[in-house]
This record gives structure tokens, sequence and C-alpha cells, in this order.
């Protein structure tokens, strides 16, 4: 599945980190934490150079834990990075993050002197939330259509931190046909530019072969399907998307599907691992 960014986009993109980044302390980059490499901007490592960067899972209570810890590991095997998994529904969980920001900019907090952040990261992944629990209001506008943040403004969150909010205007790994697959069925991408069935099939594959379990709960699989074709029947049987004749409707049964995963229906599931993220790295 192909991803469209325009160059024009990208390049402006790039020009408004680069023209903040003398003001920043620390970069905060915001992650799905289902997704962790194909939600991660290729080019904002180059970006930031040395500048310390806190990339925050978020989602993590839609994510499984145990690859979350995998993951967190896997980047702070990176010199000035730091991972945190964050949750919504545990906001202490967020607001440790300004004491990890202090922590990652000793010369600011010794000085007196708030920590100066910039949170980035791509359409949907919940920039304009983590703002709002951080600063205990609203804030920024919220919404689950991609890029509701249109322009940048500056957050006084207190705890020492103040955060300037950026668009949603990083793009995530869009050279990768897994990635594609993978950023659509989390939201990333608008829904006019879905093929349900095709990324349905995709995700059906792999949580065949990793999360079983979830699937047979929430279907009530008496037996593991043979593929993803057979499990699509059973979820368009169980979910009473049919056609005439008692057919399977696909696209309305791939919705569904795609509908359950991004509720956590399915259970807590992570679609890519730091293995994965390495081998697909070595095909770009």
């Amino acid at each position: 599945m192909s991803i469209q960014w325009f160059p024009g986009h990208m390049h402006q993109a790039q020009e408004q980190i680069r023209a903040v980044l003398p003001r920043i302390d620390v970069i905060i980059e915001l992650l799905d934490a289902r997704i962790p490499f194909s939600s991660e901007n290729p080019m904002l490592a180059e970006l930031r150079g040395k500048k310390p960067c806190l990339k925050v899972l978020s989602k993590s209570d839609l994510a499984d834990p145990v690859q979350t810890a995998a993951w967190q590991a896997h980047f702070e095997r990176e010199t000035g990075v730091r991972a945190r998994p964050i949750s919504t529904k545990q906001a202490g969980t967020i607001a440790r993050l300004t004491e990890v920001c202090q922590k990652m900019a000793p010369a600011r907090s010794s000085v007196n002197k708030p920590v100066r952040t910039m949170i980035a990261g791509v359409p949907n992944v919940g920039k304009s939330t983590l703002i709002n629990i951080l600063a205990g209001r609203k804030v920024a506008k919220v919404g689950n259509e991609p890029a509701i943040t249109k322009s940048q403004k500056e957050v006084d969150v207190g705890r020492g931190v103040v955060v300037l909010d950026t668009p949603g205007i990083l793009w995530p790994r869009i050279e990768s046909k897994h990635s594609g697959f993978r950023l659509a069925a989390t939201g990333a991408v608008k829904e006019s530019a879905l093929e349900y069935e095709d990324v349905a099939f995709y995700i059906c594959g792999y949580l065949l072969d990793h999360y079983y379990e979830g699937l047979a709960s929430r279907y009530n699989l008496e037996e593991k399907p043979a593929g993803a074709v057979a499990l699509l029947d059973a979820v368009g049987k169980r979910t009473g998307c049919l056609r005439k004749g008692g057919v399977v409707d696909y696209e309305r049964a791939s919705k569904a599907f795609i509908t359950d995963l991004r509720n956590g229906a399915l259970g807590p599931l992570t679609l890519e691992t730091p293995e994965m993220a390495i081998r697909e790295s070595g095909e770009e």
C-alpha cells in the first residue's frame, strides 16, 4: 500500500523543524506503541543532530506490553535517546514525562529556566491529547482524523517545561509497503485513502501468526482459520456482514475487523518488532 506525501510538503516540514530547533532543549517524538518503527519519521534523527530525544510510545494500553518493553530497550541503545510508554488512561505516565525532560536538559534546570520541548509525530498519533493532559486543560484541538493541528503554538505545561506543538507534519515511513498497511490499520491514514480489504487481509495474516488468542476470543473461533480469507469469512459471519444468500461482504467485514483492532477489541497487540524493523530497514 502506498501513501502519498509530496516533496514540497516534506521540504516544508523539514524547514519548520529546522527553524525552531535552536530554541529547543529536548525533542519529544510521539510514536504509536503498536507500530513504533512505521510511525517513526526517518529524517528526524538527522535533523535533530545531538539534541536529546524522548521517544514517547503512545497508546501503550493497546499494545503488547512485552513488545513495548523490547522497543523501549531498542530505542535507548541510541546515544541521547530515552523512551517511555504512555497511556491516556494512566495520566501519571504522562505527568512523569516532564521529569524525564528535566533530567535530559540539566543545564536548563540548574539555572531555573524552563526546559523547551517540541512535540513531533505523524498524523493522528495523539500529540494534541498529550499536550492537553500535560497542561491539565484543553489547549489543543483533538480529533480522530489525521492532521488536525494546523499551526505551531507554545504551551507552558508547568513543572518547568514549555511545549511547542507542531502541526501533524512528520511523514511516516512511506517507502515500505509493510509500513503502509500498518499505518492504515492503526488510523494514521485518512479514511478516504484506505483500501479496507487490502489492509484487513494483510493484518489478518500477521495476527493469525502472532495474536490468535485475541481473535479467537473476539470472534468465538472454534478452530484456527487456514488463512486471511478464512478469518475474514469468520469475521463476516460473526458480525453479520453478509450479502443476500449469506455471502460474506468483505468490505464491511474488513471495516468491522479494522475497527475492532483500533479499539483494542482484539486484545493488546503490536504489529512490528525491533527485529522486523532491522530487517525491513535493509530492504528499503
